[in-house]
């Protein structure tokens, strides 16, 4: 753990203000970090800074990454010798000149390579009495150094990936370790700006509307044979219009190895089901789809079923079009996706279901997309294992990009 944290100005309006961890009144309640959605790759991007002169970088978040990795070039990292406290926090990939190497993939490319365990000053933006603007730094703050090569299909700009995975180096655990955090983050994002935040919960004020009344709570799940990184729900059913599709529990359920279950993740830009659940699924869509008076029309890759957009109704949610519950626990607990999560509006004519298949292979049989994860709040507490969400905040009359950020959050993706 770091032994001191600064507040550091980079800005002329910023004031100096250096500190210990061990003075806790000081501590920051809670950090946030905008999120912008890149409209080329679909991906979502935040900013950062680190090293020596804290320099922003951008970087495509990863739910599930285990890491921060980033271009070896872009910081003054001191690398992590083999042997240590610090290299044992990994799941170290062997060792090269007596440095720490880690496993880093670029989920896009699927291109994998070992990184070098490094430590460097990192700093985000921190609320304090639901103020924004001042930063906190963390001094030796362990990421991986990357080359350049593995920063090909990344959004524009995008320097590396920032992970928020269940590991001890991610950042949520870093996080929690500088400021005394509870292990917990909030995601929300949304089509333009969205945000991370970790720490207390002073989201729901900055939201302008306290959406805590409607959120539900699912645990979070993992293999038997230890914990996953990335976060696994349990849906046990999936229901169109209110109707339960005849589909076998055994299709949702995580095996021993891992495999099964439903993912949530900021990599996939849409919701994909595993070919045994999405035919069912998609025949089922369609017909609920023309009972309320929708028209069919040719499909649009990469979807697989379109919908004519003439004389539908829009909605504080969307377009009217059927509901999909994806039903967890119990049938009081369930998250319902909305037109404006189900469809993506292709031109002013066709609007087409967000919702693909992932083939036979697809690892976890459902994995729940950007798409479909915009404009709900998902808060992930990873001291109980246990994942709330809102279903949309539309409902609410707010949105993932209602976060108040001071004016220099806002930057170009």
């Amino acid at each position: 753990m770091p032994s001191l944290v600064q507040f550091l100005p980079l800005f002329p309006f910023f004031f100096l203000i250096s500190f210990c961890v061990s003075h806790g009144p000081f501590l920051p309640k809670a950090i946030i970090l905008p999120v912008n959605k890149d409209p080329f790759t679909f991906q979502y991007v935040t900013q950062v800074y680190m090293g020596t002169h804290l320099a922003p970088i951008k970087l495509v978040v990863n739910l599930g990454g285990s890491f921060l990795w980033a271009d070896c070039g872009l910081t003054s990292q001191k690398l992590v010798p083999c042997n240590s406290l610090k290299c044992s926090m990994t799941k170290p990939n062997g060792c090269t000149n007596k440095i720490c190497g880690v496993q880093q993939e670029n989920p896009f490319t699927k291109v994998a390579t070992t990184g070098q365990l490094a430590e460097d000053n990192f700093a985000v933006e921190f609320i304090d009495e639901l103020k924004t603007g001042s930063i906190a730094s963390i001094h030796q703050f362990l990421f991986s150094c990357a080359s350049t090569s593995l920063l090909q299909g990344l959004a524009r700009g995008a320097k590396g990936m920032l992970g928020l995975g269940n590991s001890r180096i991610a950042l949520p655990s870093q996080l929690s370790d500088a400021f005394g955090f509870q292990r917990k983050f909030a995601l929300c994002l949304s089509d333009s700006n969205g945000a991370i935040i970790s720490g207390e919960s002073p989201y729901l004020s900055l939201l302008g509307h306290d959406v805590s009344r409607s959120m539900l709570y699912t645990p979070l799940i993992s293999s038997k044979d230890g914990v996953a990184e990335e976060y696994y729900i349990n849906v046990k059913s999936i229901k169109i219009s209110g109707k339960k599709l005849s589909l076998n529990i055994s299709l949702f359920t995580m095996d021993e190895e891992g495999h099964g279950g439903t993912k949530i993740s900021t990599i996939s830009p849409f919701t994909t089901l595993k070919s045994s659940i999405y035919e069912k699924f998609v025949e089922a869509y369609e017909r609920f789809g023309i009972s309320m008076g929708l028209i069919k029309v040719e499909p649009v890759a990469p979807f697989g079923l379109c919908f004519s957009a003439k004389g539908v109704d829009l909605t504080k949610v969307g377009p009217n079009v059927p509901t999909i519950d994806l039903v967890l626990q119990s049938e009081m607990v369930k998250w319902r996706i909305y037109g404006r999560n189900s469809m993506v509006k292709v031109n002013d004519e066709v609007m087409c279901l967000g919702i693909l298949d992932g083939g036979v292979n697809q690892k976890a049989s459902i994995v729940i997309g950007g798409h479909q994860l915009e404009d709900n709040l998902l808060e992930f507490n990873l001291g109980i294992s246990m994942l709330g969400f809102t279903s949309s905040l539309s409902m609410s009359e707010t949105s993932c990009s209602d976060f108040m950020f001071s004016k220099d959050e806002a930057f170009d993706s």
